[in-house]
């Protein structure tokens, strides 16, 4: 299909790759939708391919429009996602810069730039946007760009390269300051009144050139690039008032007019940004501390068993699944695996934050990066490389620092205004004071202060540089924060749900008591863990695990179903069976009459009844009989009561919802020390989002903390989800905040950290706006020298990144 109206050579052409196409319908619908569009030319879908090739007018639409519309289709587009290293940016306004640049290519459907680790993440849809686009971008803008193709790779890389800088930075820094200090020292001896020798002008000016033009130099390439963009940063600021300064000073040398210079102003000045430079690139290597300790955590290495039992010594990198590795006591573990042979206790701390070796045995599953204890032990690899555990928290944690808290769009729209206002600041300083009888020499020192006491830096560092700590320091104590959203949003929290089974409890339900109804009790626990043998759910295993201590024979069922919500039915042995809830027993029309009784005192008692009813094939037609009802016991976690109290101390309401029944429910709710108003009880899986919605309709910003598949929905309806780490992987997938331990203690800590980082990131802010409110009038009414400028500048970056690193002393226990 093609439209009238456009010129061929206004066509752009973009291929996309489309997911879920399952027939020529599927593909004849997404052709449809794409003609309505205003500015599509033509638009052919490939079955077969599964690619959408589409011919657009870019000035009315790009790549992202396109692909929006075939998502409104009901198909998806693949997201492609880039990260590059970002060299030649100073302040805030650099961050703005790149990202308006960044943002105009066609496709792009987000970008985020990190001026604290210098990174920018750009998202758009697969085969819209290429890496040499977005390199071109930056560049244009006046800054440098490489693809990160190895996170964790590049970190390692980065962090050398990062200690270069800081050797050269010192190096610099060094310099200048030799140069400078018979400059400043002339200065304090003829205010002091010590000496009335002057250094002579010529003098003066070979060392301030020296200065400003060899160790200022890292100043003047990015200075002149934002020009060349039409645009301003610190840098530009930098390089016009120490220009200013030398200019004025050079002249009056070079013409013999007595009177004042200003080369200290201008040397002193630029060294003391350098200064402030140096400080601030080692904070910020501080602020990347945990990920570093994250990445030295991997062994080079891995005493690997060939097939003849041989030990052979690989790179931990070439480990694959299936291979067995040998670890001996004191050693750290390479990969993750289950333990085929040994046993021992391994040190998970850096991992979990848990303080204690944790004991493993045959089956138990180690992480890689654990150090492991006294025994020598035989384990099977089962994730390696960049699936393992170790990579996966290594990326979480770098994809939250690298992105943006909300509080920093409003400082992003600052900054990409504030060079610009501080130049026209300057310019008018200059201009009042002359005017006003001054003197234009006067009125230019006065512009040269404006000009090097405004700093943009502090804005843009202020809140990356928190949030890069505080997902760090949460990191070390278990906690995995996904994005900056949530560290921001946590600490409003004021409802934490959590769910009952594996949150609250262990999660290992056991078998307390059994009762028999026309059947031998060995023959209902046997037909009932046979039914269950198809289940992956905790109470199966509770029956499953009595019937071999008890030695009793099961089998797979001959069909299986779940009933979600309410249990299970199955054939055996030509037996129908349903295991379930009372309420499932209702549904079946199975009398229970005769044993309520018995069934309301294990509630009472805090178990939880499973009944169990069958009946033949040749009775399909028939009802259900009853045979029995089993009482399953799950313990509180130890911590639980504490972690509960931990949350009212905080000020946050604590809700248990459970399944169970009421009188269960509340019986464990005693326990943990829950009122009965904090329960909500025999709650669907498929009902779980709906209380949380409710919840928020009230007006509460609402925590969900559960481990299982079916709490997924809910975890995803809540203002912040939590996921304990011992859970499902479609629970921490689908969580903003996943903890390492299954410790339920770890939500509080989760709100405290994050309560912690947004004090810093306002401290940090009220810091920087503040500075610059009052700094920017004092200097224009001439109460600032120029030297004093450069040292208040160059320490508010280093005071907003020396405060973010104080979160690095945040300890759990909220």
């Amino acid at each position: 299909m093609n439209k009238p109206g456009l010129k061929p050579s206004q066509f752009a052409h973009i291929s996309l790759p489309v997911e879920g196409m399952t027939c020529a319908t599927c593909a004849g619908r997404i052709e449809r939708q794409l003609a309505k569009v205003e500015g599509v030319s033509s638009a052919v879908v490939n079955l077969a391919a599964e690619t959408a090739d589409v011919e657009f007018d870019p000035a009315q639409l790009d790549g992202a429009v396109i692909a929006r519309t075939i998502e409104k289709t009901g198909f998806s587009v693949p997201e492609l996602n880039l990260d590059f290293a970002i060299e030649g940016m100073t302040c805030a306004s650099c961050v703005s810069r790149i990202e308006k640049a960044v943002a105009k290519l066609d496709g792009v459907s987000k970008v985020t730039v990190n001026l604290a680790d210098e990174t920018a993440h750009v998202s758009a849809p697969a085969g819209a946007l290429s890496a040499v686009d977005v390199i071109r971008a930056v560049e244009k803008a006046g800054y440098s760009a490489t693809v990160i193709e190895n996170a964790q790779a590049f970190g390692s890389q980065e962090d050398e390269r990062a200690a270069r800088r800081l050797r050269r930075d010192r190096l610099n820094l060094v310099g200048s300051a030799i140069l400078t200090l018979p400059l400043i020292a002339q200065m304090v001896w003829m205010l002091a009144g010590i000496s009335t020798y002057e250094i002579p002008g010529a003098v003066q000016l070979a060392l301030a050139s020296v200065v400003q033009f060899f160790f200022g130099a890292r100043f003047y390439s990015p200075a002149w690039k934002a020009l060349k963009a039409g645009s301003g940063n610190m840098d530009l600021l930098v390089v016009l008032g120490t220009m200013a300064a030398w200019s004025l000073s050079t002249w009056r040398v070079v013409a013999g007019f007595e009177g004042d210079l200003y080369f200290e102003a201008s040397a002193t000045v630029l060294t003391l940004i350098l200064l402030g430079r140096f400080l601030e690139s080692r904070a910020k290597r501080g602020t990347t501390g945990a990920i570093r300790a994250l990445m030295k955590l991997r062994p080079e290495t891995a005493n690997v068993l060939a097939d003849d039992g041989v030990e052979v010594e690989v790179p931990a990198a070439s480990v694959v699944r299936g291979n067995v590795v040998v670890v001996r006591p004191g050693e750290r573990i390479a990969v993750d695996g289950d333990i085929a042979k040994g046993e021992t206790s391994v040190d998970e701390s850096l991992l979990t934050g848990e303080s204690l070796p944790v004991l493993k045995s045959v089956g138990d599953r180690v992480v890689g990066g654990s150090i492991n204890g006294e025994g020598l032990i035989h384990l099977e690899a089962t994730t390696v490389g960049g699936e393992s555990t170790l990579s996966g928290i290594i990326r979480m944690i770098q994809g939250a620092q690298a992105s943006k808290a909300p509080v920093q769009k409003l400082v992003d729209q600052i900054a990409a205004v504030f060079v610009p206002v501080v130049v026209v600041i300057a310019l008018a300083t200059w201009a009042t004071w002359w005017l006003m009888g001054g003197g234009w020499e006067v009125g230019l020192i006065n512009a040269v202060t404006v000009l090097v006491i405004a700093c943009p830096c502090a804005l843009g560092l202020a809140t990356p540089t928190a949030i890069m700590v505080g997902t760090g320091s949460a990191a070390s104590h278990g906690i995995l924060i996904k994005d900056a959203e949530a560290l921001e949003l946590a600490h409003e929290v004021d409802t934490v749900v959590l769910d009952k089974t594996g949150t609250l409890t262990e999660g290992r339900p056991k078998v307390v008591e059994i009762i028999a109804v026309d059947i031998e009790e060995n023959d209902l626990l046997r037909l009932v863990a046979s039914a269950q043998t198809g289940s992956e759910h905790p109470l199966a295993r509770a029956f499953i695990e009595d019937a071999k201590q008890k030695n009793i024979q099961t089998q797979a069922p001959d069909t299986f179903k779940a009933l979600a919500g309410r249990g299970i039915e199955a054939m055996v042995d030509g037996f129908e069976i349903i295991v379930g809830s009372r309420r499932l027993m209702l549904e079946k029309g199975v009398d229970l009459s005769a044993y309520e009784n018995a069934a309301q005192n294990f509630e009472e008692s805090g178990n939880g009844v499973m009944w169990a009813a069958q009946k033949t094939t040749e009775q399909s037609s028939g009802a259900y009989k009853l045979i029995g009802l089993i009482a399953v016991g799950d313990q509180p976690k130890a911590t639980a009561p504490e972690a509960l109290a931990l949350l009212k101390d905080q000020g946050i309401r604590a809700v248990m919802l459970t399944g169970d029944n009421e009188r269960t429910a509340h019986a464990i709710a005693t326990r943990l020390g829950l009122a009965p108003e904090d329960v909500i009880a025999e709650v669907l899986p498929e009902d779980k989002a709906s209380v949380i919605e409710k919840l928020k309709s009230e007006g509460h910003t609402v925590a969900m903390v559960g481990d299982g598949v079916n709490d997924a929905p809910a975890l995803a309806a809540a203002d912040v989800g939590m996921a304990m780490g011992t859970g499902t992987d479609v629970a921490m997938h689908t969580a903003q905040v996943t903890l390492m331990r299954g410790a339920p203690e770890l939500v509080a800590d989760a709100i405290s950290i994050s309560s912690a980082t947004v004090r810093k990131i306002r401290q940090n802010l009220f810091w920087a706006f503040f500075y610059n409110l009052i700094a920017l009038p004092l200097a224009a009414m001439g109460l600032l020298s120029p030297v004093i400028a450069g040292a208040a500048m160059a320490l508010s970056s280093v005071s907003v990144v020396t405060n973010s690193l104080l979160l690095k002393k945040w300890k759990g226990g909220a």
